[in-house]
């Protein structure tokens, strides 16, 4: 099956209730639709979002659904994550975003300066060369992609560099205005000083006049006027010590921020070169670029796996958690699938190339959270549509305080003066706008360390307010495969020989029971013969020969009609297996019955564990979904303590019974990515597991466990809520300092150097306070 990802822009009515109609209406149709993998409509952006197999259904096909329910749908778009230069603001997202979104063809922008990434999508009529051009005309540069930008030493470290200028210049002026003047120079020290000024506040004042010029009042203004007015007063010292402390504050920032996006950088370096080309008998190193799917790279001992591909030689372990966060190295054979950035450990083998570098896992990945990084989660939107309309407050706030303690309080002008440019320093929110985007980012770079990929910022705060999980059971909460679980002899062999001449009769069968017990016999290791004879008969089992043992296996119409009694009584033994949710067949020979072996898809180890953390996390329900019937289900769900099943569910059941659970919860649904799609889809958090393979599932999850790891959940949430104790507890030290601040000024009075120690000190708390989510094991 193909799977292709579309996303368009949709136009919905304006009543709120009857968009949402339409949106319910046109999800069911074509979540119904043959060859529609899922489907999701994101309100905030007006884009639907769709998986399809374009063999069964086409964009144009897909236009027609919508235009039958009477919903209109734009041009189809794309997606590009880009550097940014020369950004020195912490408040001028939205500005970004509007003046990139006027730009023709430009259907969504998502800017995050704290990340230094802008996220735009287009259609085709949208030029990223437009794009360019207008972040240029804006002062800024697009640049590569900060996990991608290997900046030179003195790019890593300008900000401090021009604070320790500023400091510099600031310690010349207090020498030269307290020691004897020059007579030529007398007012040498009022130079010096204007030179701090000029070191400590030329960013902040280019990122000021920009913001003007658009009528936007930010952070940067505030601190700029507050300097300028303690200059204006004769306060020369204290401006320029307002302004060393202002750009000191923010190259430290800077360089905090740093390891967030050094977390990611670890992740691109990991992007192979070169690789080892196998051509006929030869082997030539060749750059990466050049293999394609279907040719044969070798892989040596101790080499980095360079990219995706199939086994098809060799056997090894290899160190995945790079792409998947597995602690301990994965087995390689024949067949398995490999990823590139992953380390081979002793084996070598030779793998048949899948996909091309700039498709492979390792580079969906690294886009994925780039992307993320671009998307501002909820809350830090909030807090920057805040910041213009609250600077503006500020402003009017200190001419007030100016106008009242002059006129009417009749109180000397330097007094007052000096009281409201402190009042300009402490009310400025700068802690408050870094508080979020130093924990978000902090938390998707501890994620992806860890094979968890959040999808941005929204998926990770919604992750947090989850209390109900919803699993699908095959190959989430169990192996996905069947295994053996119980083998029954009733005749003079032993277990190990009836084991072995079933698997050796099943050699040919590629049924999945067959190959169970093939397993089974292997890991036990049995030495299986060739069958001299081998019939199939569909829907009973086979009969086949084997070293002189007539043998009939299969189920219980096989057993008895090759032993030619329809009324046969059957073992007590079968109705207790079957009870228990295992398939069982009856291996029966020359005339009578040998014994019975049992298979099941078992539930993963570590199942039982996760559903105990998860209730120790306060998940309050937890169910299971699943197309198996609801014996089998019954059976999973008393081993693991599940809540409540649903068995003999059809994709679009899962769908309603998802829907259903919101109605009293907020309700994350874990599965595969694929045949579970939309049910991930419908929940307020998509986790789709296992997904380092899986292309649909990266792309329709909002967030991916990259290995089978079940304990990656429990992480996943733990994380989640973390990050938004951190983002509480920021913005609480945030405000608090800055209240603080505010009522000791307007009340007592404080320094103006004491003001920009105690507003700086807490916005450097704030960050530093976020990237202990890095930390988060």
């Amino acid at each position: 099956m193909l799977n292709k990802n579309m996303e368009v822009p949709i136009t919905l009515p304006e009543d709120e209730r009857e968009a949402k109609a339409c949106a319910e209406l046109l999800l069911d149709t074509l979540e119904y639709h043959e060859g529609v993998n899922s489907a999701k409509i994101d309100f905030e952006q007006g884009m639907l979002h769709l998986a399809y197999d374009p063999e069964q259904i086409s964009a144009t096909g897909v236009d027609s659904i919508a235009a039958e329910l009477g919903v209109k749908l734009g041009e189809r778009t794309q997606h590009c994550t880009m550097g940014l230069g020369g950004v020195g603001c912490r408040d001028c997202a939205l500005r970004l975003e509007r003046e990139l979104a006027a730009i023709p063809g430009v259907h969504h922008v998502s800017a995050n300066p704290a990340a230094h990434v802008v996220g735009v999508r287009y259609d085709e009529h949208g030029t990223l060369v437009e794009v360019e051009r207008r972040i240029e005309e804006m002062g800024y540069r697009v640049t590569e992609r900060p996990d991608e930008a290997k900046p030179s030493f003195w790019q890593r470290n300008i900000g401090l560099i021009w604070a320790g200028l500023t400091l510099l210049f600031l310690l010349l002026g207090l020498a030269a205005e307290r020691l004897t003047p020059i007579p030529t120079l007398p007012n040498l020290y009022i130079l010096l000083y204007a030179l701090a000024f000029i070191a400590g506040g030329h960013e902040a004042a280019r990122e000021a006049l920009r913001d003007l010029r658009h009528g936007t009042l930010n952070i940067d203004f505030l601190m700029i006027a507050s300097a300028l007015g303690a200059a204006a007063i004769g306060e020369w010292a204290e401006g320029a010590m307002l302004l060393f402390l202002f750009s000191l504050s923010g190259a430290l920032e800077e360089f905090a921020m740093d390891r967030t996006r050094n977390a990611i950088e670890s992740l691109t370096a990991l992007r192979p070169s070169e690789a080892t080309l196998r051509q006929g008998d030869s082997e030539v190193r060749v750059p990466i670029e050049q293999v394609h799917p279907g040719d044969i790279v070798v892989i040596r001992p101790g080499e980095q796996v360079s990219v995706d591909g199939i086994v098809v030689n060799g056997y090894t372990s290899i160190n995945q958690a790079a792409i998947t966060g597995e602690s301990m190295p994965v087995n390689k054979e024949l067949g398995d699938d490999v990823f590139a950035g992953t380390m081979n450990q002793e084996g070598a083998i030779d793998v048949r190339v899948t996909k091309d570098a700039q498709d492979s896992t390792l580079a969906k990945v690294i886009d994925l959270v780039a992307e993320a990084q671009s998307e501002r989660a909820p809350t830090q939107r909030m807090i920057d549509r805040f910041a213009h309309p609250y600077a503006v407050g500020v402003v009017i706030t200190v001419t007030l305080v100016i106008l009242i303690g002059i006129f009417i309080l009749s109180q000397p002008f330097y007094d007052v003066f000096y009281r409201a440019m402190t009042l300009l320093v402490v009310a400025s929110p700068c802690a408050l706008v870094i508080s979020t985007p130093a924990s978000i980012l902090s938390a998707i770079a501890a994620g992806a360390r860890n094979g968890v990929l959040f999808k941005g910022g929204v998926h990770l705060e919604n992750a947090a307010a989850v209390d109900s999980v919803a699993f699908d059971k095959t190959g989430t909460l169990t192996l996905g495969r069947p295994e053996v679980t119980d083998v029954v002899v009733f005749d003079t062999l032993s277990e190990d020989e009836l084991l072995r001449l079933v698997a050796s009769a099943e050699r040919r069968s590629e049924h999945p029971i067959a190959q169970a017990i093939i397993r089974d016999a292997q890991r036990r290791g049995l030495v299986l013969s060739e069958p001299e004879r081998f019939q199939a008969i569909p829907g009973l089992g086979i009969s086949a020969m084997v070293d002189g043992y007539e043998l009939a296996i299969g189920n219980e119409k096989l057993y008895r009609s090759s032993n030619g009694n329809s009324a046969l009584a059957l073992p007590k033994e079968l109705a207790e297996l079957q009870a228990s949710g295992k398939t069982t067949i009856l291996a029966n020979h020359n005339g009578h019955l040998a014994g019975l072996i049992a298979v099941a898809d078992l539930p993963r180890v570590n199942a039982s564990d996760t559903i105990a953390e998860l209730r120790d996390l306060g998940i309050k329900h937890i169910a299971m979904l699943t197309g198996d019937n609801k014996q089998v289900a019954q059976y999973i769900a008393a081993d693991l303590g599940i809540d409540e099943i649903f068995a003999d569910l059809m994709p679009a059941d899962k769908v309603a019974v998802v829907k259903n659970l919101q109605e009293s919860s907020k309700v994350a649904m874990v599965g595969d990515g694929i045949n579970d799609a939309p049910a991930l889809a419908s929940a307020e958090v998509g986790i789709a597991m296992g997904a380092a393979g899986t292309d649909v599932a990266l792309e329709t999850a909002d967030i991916v466990l990259m290995s089978d790891d079940l304990s990656k959940l429990p992480f996943t949430l733990r994380l989640s809520r973390r990050s938004k104790r951190v983002i509480a507890q920021n913005m609480a030290i945030a405000l608090g300092v800055m209240v603080l601040l505010i009522l000791a000024t307007l009340s007592i009075g404080i320094s103006l150097p004491l003001a920009v120690v105690g507003h700086e000190g807490s916005t450097l708390v704030v960050v530093l306070n976020g990237l202990r989510l890095l930390r988060t094991k």
